[in-house]
């Protein structure tokens, strides 16, 4: 998915409900008490099939156009996700997102406040994002890597990458037959 334009004066009906109806799912979510069929029913109403299976996500979580937010399975989501996902978020399986995480798929033109300049964000297979971290329009970070508390990425972080700091780079390479080992010790 490229970068695309998105004109928030020209939304219709239906998409305003839906944005109302995701506000309501999110508030009614922080009110609900975890673990219980309830809480998955509002889980249900808000990611449909887009949750993958075995996958957490903890209150609160807050955002826009979730309907464009996917999550893969055994994913574990802490309390305060921002998804801005008017471009796009995909969470591959098996991903860690720490508290007050900030994916943020879209950004306002500079002079047209109401124009949303949208690019996906890709977090692959196995990556940790750290406490407070912020992934901004257009980032992959790629299998197992993972990115430090309170960093903000701007550009793509390769597989088994440790990025950190403001904005993130790379500090270290992590070895990809460890990951190897610690999954054939699972079987």
């Amino acid at each position: 998915m490229e970068e695309y334009i998105e004109d928030m004066r020209q939304r219709g009906a239906e998409e305003l409900e839906r944005d109302r109806k995701q506000r309501e799912l999110m508030f009614r979510l922080r009110q609900t008490m975890p673990e219980t069929p309830e809480y998955k029913k509002i889980l249900d109403e808000l990611f449909g099939d887009r949750l993958g299976e075995g996958s957490t996500v903890c209150a609160p979580i807050n955002g826009a156009a979730l309907h464009k937010l996917v999550i893969g399975r055994n994913v574990y989501i802490n309390p305060n996700l921002l998804a801005m996902a008017r471009g796009g978020i995909t969470i591959e399986d098996d991903v860690q997102l720490a508290a007050n995480v900030q994916l943020i798929s879209n950004n306002h033109d500079l002079y047209e406040r109401q124009i949303l300049i949208c690019r996906p964000i890709l977090i692959r297979k196995g990556a940790w994002i750290g406490a407070g971290a912020t992934i901004m329009p257009g980032v992959t970070v790629g299998k197992y890597a993972v990115i430090g508390s309170a960093s903000v990425v701007t550009k793509d972080v390769p597989d088994y990458g440790v990025a950190v700091g403001n904005p993130a780079r790379v500090i270290r390479m992590l070895d990809p037959e460890r990951f190897e080992q610690a999954l054939c010790g699972q079987s």
